[in-house]
């Protein structure tokens, strides 16, 4: 990769404890001579103002060399979503609970920003998820989920590939995901792992009233159809972890596997199954 000029910053919403990262950010950035934008939002979070190599109040622009997201996987998410399908990578240092997408920890932040901005990484191109329905169109990069409502019954979801309907379900919700979203909500269902590099979605169901329903992987060129089966309640529709949309009764969504949407800076030797051996394998031996 080529050396970094311009770089947009995005941080997740505890700003105390990416206090010390984003004062180094801003230094080694600096000395590299290259310019961080900081939106509005992340201005104000910071209590940042206008200084060398530093734009504040900046909009978002598809034409910066990288973006830096400092945060959990939900920053990330929504890093990667931000520049989808433009190609800009997303260097993602983790903050959160698990971090799995992030390349990087906190103790090595600051050999991992020279790094970064030496352009001293490789990218991953990550696949999405378009969603066709509910009255609007979306994109998601990790995962889709249909939930039912609060207070209200069990939802009534019938499944199909095309025209083809493989089931019905009665359930508190389904999850579809890609390959990078189903170590998410998609294995907290039970549902299979995908390896990054695998083409596909794969559907899994919460709390299904049910001793068959079982997870399907869909093949990419294939279109998934959810029915909304309820003659009464509709069902909520998350992107991301993040609300989008109702699927009201009788009506129908589609989800479609769309090749390179996400961006991922990696840097060397952190593959998928370093990850998840390394994540997960920690949560296990956690006390």
């Amino acid at each position: 990769m080529k050396p970094v000029r311009t770089a947009t910053v995005l941080s997740h919403r505890r700003p105390d404890e990416t206090e010390r990262p984003i004062a180094a950010l801003i230094a080694l950035a600096r000395e590299a001579q290259v310019v961080l934008r900081f939106d509005p939002e992340e201005t104000r979070k910071h209590g940042l103002v206008p200084g060398p190599g530093l734009e504040v109040n900046a909009p978002i622009r598809p034409d910066v060399d990288l973006c830096f997201a400092l945060g959990g996987d939900g920053t990330i998410l929504t890093a990667l979503r931000t520049y989808a399908g433009t190609g800009v990578p997303v260097f993602a240092l983790n903050f959160g609970e698990i971090g799995f997408l992030a390349t990087i920890d906190p103790n090595d932040v600051t050999v991992a920003l020279g790094r970064a901005f030496a352009g001293d990484f490789e990218v991953l191109a990550l696949p999405g998820i378009e969603l066709l329905g509910g009255r609007g169109r979306w994109m998601a990069i990790n995962d889709v989920s249909m939930h039912r409502q609060p207070g209200k019954r069990v939802a009534d979801l019938a499944y199909a590939i095309g025209a083809d309907e493989i089931g019905r379900v009665r359930c508190d919700g389904l999850v579809v995901a890609t390959p990078a979203g189903s170590t998410g909500y998609n294995l907290a269902n039970g549902g299979p792992v995908m390896a990054w590099g695998v083409e596909g979605l794969v559907v899994s169901f919460i709390a299904p009233h049910s001793l068959t329903a079982r997870a399907l992987v869909v093949a990419p060129h294939d279109v998934l159809v959810v029915h909304n089966r309820s003659r009464e309640e509709p069902v909520d529709v998350t992107i991301d972890g993040r609300p989008a949309c109702l699927l009201p009764a009788g009506e129908q969504i589609e989800a479609r596997f769309v090749h390179d949407q996400g961006a991922l800076a990696q840097v060397s030797g952190a593959s998928f199954y370093h990850r998840l051996r390394l994540k997960f394998g920690r949560l296990a031996a956690a006390p």
